[in-house]
């Protein structure tokens, strides 16, 4: 029983910094603006990590590698916790099992990256129908453009319904089949 309840306070915890880790690293990537709700409670949840990590770890080519890489850390270790809770031993294969592990959270942050997309394209689409004038509605529409542009070149409105969120969703779906095959691979090289 404690172990399950500690296995669900690993996940939960390390979960949640990790998708805030990501956030930050795509917000800064897709040149979302921090000026805003939402981006201030990124900053202010995840910059006790990232400011330290910044004067160890450069930006590189626009891309926040401080978040990225602490939220691979972070990802990496709550792996070896969950995993070491649930009897998992590397053995004597230490080297062997850290880099499958290591493996395994980047596929995992891979996977995390496309749930933040399609939490996104699912917010702004009923933002759209709700309240398209929300303060939040920008955050989420900078997010998206980007993958959205290219869509909305092959398949335009239909009686003026946007239908490129459904195909980007589709698409991202899609994607999440062979991360998912990849991820179970990864796992039984543990």
């Amino acid at each position: 029983m404690f172990a399950q309840i500690l296995t669900l306070l690993v996940d939960v915890v390390a979960g949640f910094l990790v998708f805030l880790l990501l956030a930050r690293f795509h917000f800064q990537w897709l040149r979302v603006p921090f000026r805003n709700p939402l981006g201030e409670f990124v900053i202010a949840t995840t910059n006790w990590i990232v400011r330290p990590a910044r004067r160890v770890i450069p930006a590189l080519a626009g891309l926040d590698l401080a978040s990225g890489l602490v939220a691979w850390l972070v990802q990496a270790l709550a792996l070896w916790t969950l995993y070491s809770l649930r009897g998992w031993e590397p053995g004597s294969a230490l080297g062997s099992a850290i880099a499958a592990l290591s493996a395994l959270a980047l596929v995992d942050l891979l996977r995390y990256s496309l749930y933040i997309l399609i939490f996104a394209v699912l917010v702004q689409v009923v933002l759209s129908w709700v309240n398209p004038h929300s303060p939040v509605a920008y955050i989420f529409d900078a997010v998206t453009r980007p993958f959205l542009r290219p869509i909305r070149r092959l398949v335009p409105p239909i009686a003026n319904f946007d239908l490129s969120p459904l195909v980007l969703l589709v698409l991202l779906q899609v994607l999440l089949i062979p991360v998912w095959h990849l991820r179970t691979a990864v796992e039984g090289m543990l």
